[in-house]
């Protein structure tokens, strides 16, 4: 079952992803340099933040939710969730308003939409639920 999900989570992500340079291409044209989000380096590390105007959060949907805590195991909805191309989990953690970082986590199991881990972010950090493929393009450039 979790590698199911897995590769609903991988498939609805390559969609978005390919989806994504159509709708830049289309914006570009059309906003004389408006920018709905930036993407600023985090030194010493592989990771940048993700800056959203308010616009772009209200364009893409933008959802979030807390990381809670079940006994032990911390789990999220595992729609945050994001599969990368080797396998790898990621959630994106709101480290302020509209400011999103991409943390790694690791997926114990699936129940009812939950995503229980068994590695991740603390309890009642904010992570993204919806618009999760946009802040993945984001920081890929698409």
């Amino acid at each position: 079952m979790a590698r199911h999900r897995r590769w609903i989570v991988a498939l609805g992500s390559l969609v978005a992803l390919l989806l994504l340079p159509a709708c830049r291409e289309a914006s570009s044209e059309s906003t004389d340099g408006y920018e709905p989000a930036v993407l600023e380096p985090i030194d010493g590390t592989e990771l940048s933040r993700v800056i959203l105007t308010e616009d772009a959060a209200h364009r893409i949907r933008l959802e979030t939710a807390s990381v809670t805590s079940v006994g032990d195991r911390l789990t999220v909805p595992d729609s945050a969730i994001w599969i990368d191309e080797s396998g790898e989990t990621w959630v994106y953690t709101e480290v302020e308003p509209l400011v999103f970082v991409r943390a790694a986590i690791r997926v114990d199991r699936y129940e009812d939409g939950i995503a229980v881990l068994s590695e991740g972010p603390p309890a009642g950090t904010i992570v993204a639920t919806v618009g999760v493929a946009e802040l993945i393009g984001v920081e890929s450039g698409l």
